[in-house]
């Protein structure tokens, strides 16, 4: 698992408008780049919609929001239109970005072991480098916390 202090692992994931994202267009910025399970479901629909509303107020504070799932970009679409939701929505169809960042793990469903991503967000500062790991977060109220994080973080608060 990746932890405050490493370099965040690149990626380039397509978004719901199948537009290419890495994370190289991110340098000199903050970036809150926050994992969720699956399209539509209900803790990740809460999320989803949180960030959203709160999207203003991390521009203010000079960082962008992406969520990152395994869904494809029509998923992505499609829930992005059906919610509202205005966070852009990256596809890892291939699992290499989870895989990087330490966020699918193995689980047990019916006496089938999977690989399951779990919940987590990490906050990258403006030289690509981890200032907070966040692994197994509760969808509702976390984008609130991890505004909280990144004002504290700009105020040089948090390290």
């Amino acid at each position: 698992m990746l932890k405050a202090g490493d370099r965040a692992p690149g990626f380039s994931n397509p978004d719901a408008d199948m537009a290419l994202v890495e994370l190289s267009q991110f340098r000199g910025k903050t970036l809150v780049l926050y994992f969720y399970v699956r399209d539509d479901t209900p803790g990740c629909t809460a999320e989803a919609i949180e960030f959203s509303e709160l999207e203003n107020d991390f521009a203010k504070l000079g960082a962008t929001v992406l969520g990152v799932s395994r869904d494809d970009c029509i998923k992505h679409g499609e829930f992005r239109d059906k919610h509202g939701i205005s966070v852009r929505l990256l596809a890892d169809k291939e699992h290499a970005t989870s895989e990087a960042y330490g966020v699918l793990q193995d689980k047990e469903v019916d006496g089938i072991m999977r690989r399951s991503a779990v919940r987590a967000t990490f906050i990258i500062d403006k030289q690509g480098i981890i200032r907070h790991a966040l692994y197994g977060v509760s969808s509702r109220g976390h984008a609130a916390e991890v505004l909280h994080l990144v004002a504290l973080m700009n105020k040089g608060e948090l390290n």
